[in-house]
């Protein structure tokens, strides 16, 4: 059993959270959110009322935060991660964030002596929930060796991308496959409907040919052809239009900064702004379909 600090309680952070406590770790939880701690404790977590406190001492940091900025605070403020953990710990963060952010962060860690790595995750509230989550790691070797016990227990693959940040870069290229096919596949939805052709009839096709791909087959953005869908529940997110638009955007900067072109990354944040714009920014990203239909 080690003693784990985990950092940010929510939707996704809440449910992984949860799957260390039932691997049999010492699991202290820090989050804003004063719901989040007290399902945190009701799972039998350790609620902390400082961050500080959840940090002091632990074999392992884990942070789910929202955004590169919130990571940055987290772990370089005072007061922070950085300046309560031991050295002998190993931080991960499971955040989505800019690469900048990514490989800053671990370069204090390492200035301080700790092992830190990159490890955003795939798999929506879903895989956090049941375990199955997909780790895309960042960091040095030793670093990923001593995180991927604890990954383990939160997650089915754990994939050592490459060195600091490369977990994060992997994520938001992952991601931006992910929004683009997504609106390929509504796309191909919406002229089957208008020219005649039944879901499932267009399923059962493409999910056998040319046209298969994840988000055909596992999230097929229809009801019907693939029950756990989102579409089945009237697009209740399992990875909602707000996230996917926020992955987009850290694509496209971090597109601009490395000098690559990918115009169609673009045009599916355009979308994904507008759809989020609409008020559907807490709709399942599938749900897109209903604007792709609408739209002239």
């Amino acid at each position: 059993m080690a003693r784990i600090g985990f950092i940010g309680l929510g939707n996704m952070g809440g449910p992984m959270a949860a799957n260390l406590v039932k691997a049999g770790h010492e699991v202290t939880g820090y989050d804003l959110v004063q719901a989040a701690l007290d399902k945190f404790a009701g799972i039998g977590g350790r609620p902390a009322a400082a961050m500080a406190d959840a940090v002091a001492g632990a074999d392992a940091v884990v942070t789910m935060l929202p955004a590169g900025q919130h990571v940055r605070d987290a772990y370089l403020g005072s007061g922070g991660i950085l300046a309560a953990a031991a050295t002998h710990a190993v931080l991960i963060d499971c955040s989505t964030i800019d690469v900048d952010s990514a490989r800053a962060v671990g370069a204090a860690a390492a200035e301080r002596g700790i092992a830190m790595v990159d490890a955003p995750v795939s798999g929506g509230v879903g895989g956090a929930e049941a375990g199955t989550l997909t780790f895309m790691v960042g960091g040095p070797e030793n670093a990923f060796a001593q995180a991927k016990p604890y990954l383990e227990c939160m997650g089915k693959t754990i994939v050592h991308a490459g060195a600091s940040g490369t977990g994060q870069a992997a994520k938001i290229c992952n991601n931006m496959i992910l929004g683009i096919s997504m609106i390929a596949v509504c796309e191909a939805f919406a002229l089957a409907e208008k020219l005649g052709l039944d879901h499932q009839k267009l399923f059962d096709i493409s999910s056998k040919s040319s046209g298969q791909c994840w988000s055909l087959t596992t999230y097929c953005p229809v009801p019907g052809p693939v029950p756990t869908s989102p579409a089945n529940r009237d697009y209740k997110p399992g990875f909602t239009a707000a996230m996917m638009l926020k992955d987009l955007r850290l694509a496209q900067e971090a597109s601009q900064v490395a000098g690559a072109q990918t115009p169609l990354g673009a045009h599916a944040q355009a979308l994904y702004a507008e759809f989020a714009e609409a008020g559907n920014g807490g709709v399942d990203f599938s749900g897109i379909i209903k604007m792709l239909r609408e739209r002239r």
